[in-house]
């Protein structure tokens, strides 16, 4: 059974890492139909933006939190090591990520979002190193 909910993890690890790293993607596409003023792909990148948040995003992170927390549960002591204190520590910030990401995607919805196309590539590139970071900590436990 651990290794059947262990594969259903990092299923949705990796779609939701997908999603997180293509709706900023849609942000930097979005910002530059708002700069050439084009409604119809600011429609058509908002329809977008809410079916990746809304289908796939969410309820990816939904599962990865469920099956991670199964995980621990199942073998708690891995709480009382420090690399999974850091793992835990990198996808609280993924979350925050993820919400920010909601943000963003309500700012674009409403028409008020004013970052640039630059911000959000440079923003695009925040769930990389959380993703290195947390491989990196499962894999390694270097601490």
């Amino acid at each position: 059974m651990y290794l059947w909910i262990k594969a259903i993890h990092l299923i949705a690890m990796v779609t939701w890492f997908a999603a997180m790293f293509y709706l900023p993607r849609l942000f930097v596409y979005h910002a530059q139909a708002r700069d050439a003023d084009d409604q119809q792909a600011m429609t058509y990148f908002t329809t977008m933006e809410r079916k990746l948040y809304r289908g796939i995003m969410m309820p990816s992170m939904i599962a990865v939190l469920i099956f991670g927390g199964w995980l621990l549960y199942l073998a708690p002591a891995w709480l009382s090591q420090g690399w999974m204190h850091a793992k835990l520590l990198l996808i609280a910030l993924l979350i925050a990520y993820h919400h920010v990401c909601l943000i963003y995607f309500k700012q674009f919805s409403q028409a008020r979002c004013n970052k640039s196309h630059v911000f959000f590539r440079w923003f695009n590139e925040l769930p990389v190193i959380g993703l290195i970071g947390i491989i990196l900590l499962a894999v390694v436990k270097p601490f």
